[in-house]
């Protein structure tokens, strides 16, 4: 995921080299372990502190920031200018991966030559930057709740509570939404996935007339959204809700939500 980011960082910026790493749990330092046009090793593993040069001054403030020429730049300290000089980088700009006011990861883009990152640069890195954030976000959000869904998905309904089956039908729905989220097409898969999983072991697609956005709308549906709460979640407009529902209904043979709904648990499509 940092490796694609890198890239895209390149590409947005025009700068020749990039490099980053996740921020630790505490948000107080960060490791680079990801690069792109670096000529040599001086900079992998670099453990760079909050504070401390310019990762470490993004990472404290949460805010963007670069240098004309790293090594000469008096607004920064200055630590970690012997890895920096023997890649042979002057100009650099740097941005924090951020999401609900914490620093996740910082991404950096730099070159060999003294000059002035423009803020377009900047402000093209920031947004690499913020689709990162969500990316990462959904990952941590998956694995908070992977071991309560894989053991519920492993549970059959006779053996659970109504209040338990209640809570892995939301779990359903809210996989589905982030699956909707995610830019990542391998953790959208893995999240499509497990919550078949949570549906009952999902019966093979060619069994399955549903598409995944019409499953994604009648998991909204499931848990008592309507069209609009839907289509917010989803990312859709409300006609289009309306549509993959009239779509569902059509191919299950229902009339009505509820019966759809219940068809659809009935099949295994929904849990």
């Amino acid at each position: 995921m940092l490796e694609t980011a890198l890239e895209r960082v390149r590409r947005v910026s025009g700068l020749p080299v990039a490099f980053g790493g996740l921020a630790s749990a505490d948000g107080r330092s960060t490791r680079l372990t990801d690069f792109a046009g670096t000529t040599t090793l001086a900079l992998n593993g670099l453990v760079v502190s909050a504070g401390s040069g310019l990762g470490g001054r993004v990472l404290t403030t949460a805010r963007p920031g670069r240098v004309e020429d790293y090594a000469a730049d008096p607004r920064i300290s200055h630590e970690y200018d012997a890895p920096v000089i023997t890649e042979g980088l002057r100009a650099i700009a740097a941005v924090p991966v951020a999401m609900g006011g914490s620093v996740l990861a910082v991404l950096y883009a730099g070159t060999r030559e003294p000059l002035a990152v423009g803020t377009r640069a900047l402000d093209a890195m920031s947004q690499v930057a913020l689709r990162l954030g969500t990316e990462l976000t959904v990952r941590r959000e998956v694995a908070r709740r992977l071991a309560e869904l894989e053991t519920a998905a492993a549970r059959s309904p006779r053996h659970s509570t109504a209040g338990e089956w209640e809570n892995v039908r939301l779990a359903h729905a809210e996989l589905r939404t982030l699956a909707a989220e995610t830019h990542d097409p391998g953790l959208r898969i893995r999240l499509q996935e497990i919550s078949g999983r949570l549906a009952g072991a999902a019966p093979p697609p060619s069994v399955n007339p549903l598409s995944p956005r019409e499953l994604d709308v009648l998991a909204m549906v499931a848990v008592g959204c309507g069209n609009a709460e839907a289509a917010r979640r989803l990312g859709l407009l409300p006609e289009t809700v309306k549509s993959y529902l009239r779509n569902t209904m059509r191919k299950l043979g229902t009339h009505g939500r509820m019966e759809t709904v219940v068809a659809a648990r009935r099949l295994g499509f929904l849990p």
